[in-house]
């Protein structure tokens, strides 16, 4: 039976950490684009040994992972979107505190779960939180379209993709499998694609400059890699082992790391409101777990 447990919970908070310092990582960059590209490419570079070590995942889950990695690459363009016009503090809320509602709406039928009303109450409440983390300023929010715009398109890829691998990854296990296979193949596939398309829309000056700015930056990115890779790792481990919604859900309070470390870090507003915001996210987080 798929429950979920204190050790899920705490593995999948740990996992939200990382998530938040990559995404804080890329959005402190002068180039968010192409730090984006350089921390997946990094990421294929580690993951590619470690995926020569426990060997390929299962036919099974193969389309899960080709479809997946489309879905990823609109997932990367959005999210730089999103940094380039508006702050980590009102986009990454937005980004990640709706998608788990839309992944709690589709589960019944896609995925043959039906949350019961505490967790619907748990996922209800961790959005409403991220809501009011995110939108703290609605009037500077107001002013910032396309980053809501960028945002609320990646909220709704996000889920896409979590619903996809939430599949994928039950077939590779159930065909006698593991997660990490699943994982590292994605990581290994998404960090030689979008770097590609990257290189291909800049220009021949840009290229050159590409590299110097890989030189510089590789070490940052390699932690970004590491970060990425461990929390998706963990994301789709406890999806083998509680109910995807839940875990989407529980993910997301990622949005509680990203606003401390957009704060301590890049200088941006807290607020009384981001405080009430936290708490109802913590309520949220306790509601699933009871549910």
């Amino acid at each position: 039976m798929l429950t979920l447990t204190w050790p899920v919970v705490a593995a999948v908070l740990v996992g939200a950490l990382l998530h938040a310092a990559w995404n804080a990582l890329v959005k402190s960059s002068g180039d968010k684009a192409l730090d984006t590209a350089l921390l997946h490419l990094v990421g294929s570079a580690v993951a590619l040994p470690v995926l020569l070590m426990t060997g390929l995942p299962g036919p099974a889950s193969l389309p899960f992972i080709a479809a997946s990695v489309v879905i990823h690459i609109g997932y990367y363009v959005a999210l730089v979107g999103a940094y380039q016009h508006g702050e980590l503090g009102l986009t990454y809320p937005i980004m990640r505190g709706f998608a788990p509602l839309l992944v709690a709406l589709a589960s019944g039928s896609l995925l043959g779960e039906s949350p019961s009303v505490t967790a619907w109450a748990g996922v209800i409440g961790i959005t409403t939180g991220v809501a009011l983390v995110g939108l703290a300023h609605p009037g500077e929010a107001l002013h910032h379209r396309k980053a809501l715009l960028y945002a609320f398109a990646n909220a709704g890829i996000i889920a896409l993709y979590t619903v996809v691998d939430g599949l994928g990854v039950r077939a590779e296990v159930a065909s006698g499998g593991n997660a990490l296979r699943y994982v590292l193949l994605l990581f290994v596939l998404n960090g030689i694609c979008y770097p590609l398309m990257v290189w291909w829309r800049r220009p021949a000056a840009g290229r050159a400059e590409m590299l110097g700015y890989a030189r510089r930056r590789w070490p940052m990115a390699a932690l970004g890699a590491v970060a990425s890779i461990g929390s998706y790792a963990i994301a789709l481990w406890a999806m083998t082992r509680a109910p995807v919604a839940s875990v989407a859900a529980l993910r997301e309070t990622s949005v509680l790391f990203a606003a401390v470390m957009g704060t301590l870090l890049l200088k941006e507003k807290f607020g009384m409101q981001r405080a009430i915001g936290t708490a109802v996210i913590v309520a949220g987080v306790m509601a699933l777990r009871l549910g």
